[in-house]
């Protein structure tokens, strides 16, 4: 029966020591492995050219307040990108979009940087639009006036004293 116990105490200590030889060598193994780019639509490093902004665009010509708007880039080249106003989103890509919400018109500028130094910039305008005001319709009873014209006259009058 002690035997039994030993034996199976002696499998349990094997088995951990076992779990603990590979637990360890698949440390060592991740520290050797390397880690893919979690962005693979990024290029990594070219030399063979100077840093070139591709496009930078704005999905639409202007905007109402509150609206939103695509921003997009494409560069070549490039170390390290930035747009100013700054937009937290921007890296390197030869096609990237940002959604950008539009409170007045804003003046962006993107600025690449290539591997040897050298600096591309591009801007542009983004208009936001006044809303259109409403066209104010007034009407009057037929009673309150006695003829076209002086209907037409009573309604010019509500629409210069605001509808009063």
């Amino acid at each position: 029966m002690r035997e039994s116990k030993t034996s199976n105490g002696m499998r349990s200590s094997i088995g951990k020591l076992a779990a603990a030889v590979a637990l360890l060598a698949a440390t060592w193994l991740l520290g050797e492995l390397r880690i893919e780019d979690p962005r693979p639509w990024v290029r990594p490093y070219e030399a063979s050219g100077p840093v070139r902004i591709l496009q930078f665009y704005a999905s639409a010509g202007a905007v109402l307040p509150g609206q939103t708007a695509r921003l997009c880039y494409g560069v070549e080249h490039a170390k390290s990108v930035r747009i100013s106003p700054l937009l937290a989103e921007a890296y390197p890509s030869t096609r990237h979009c940002l959604d950008v919400v539009q409170q007045h018109t804003t003046h962006y500028t993107i600025l690449a940087e290539g591997y040897d130094g050298a600096v591309a910039t591009r801007s542009l305008t983004i208009p936001v639009a006044t809303p259109p005001v409403p066209e104010q319709v007034f009407f009057v009873a037929a009673s309150d006036c006695r003829g076209v014209s002086e209907c037409a006259a009573i309604v010019e009058r509500k629409r210069l004293l605001g509808g009063v």
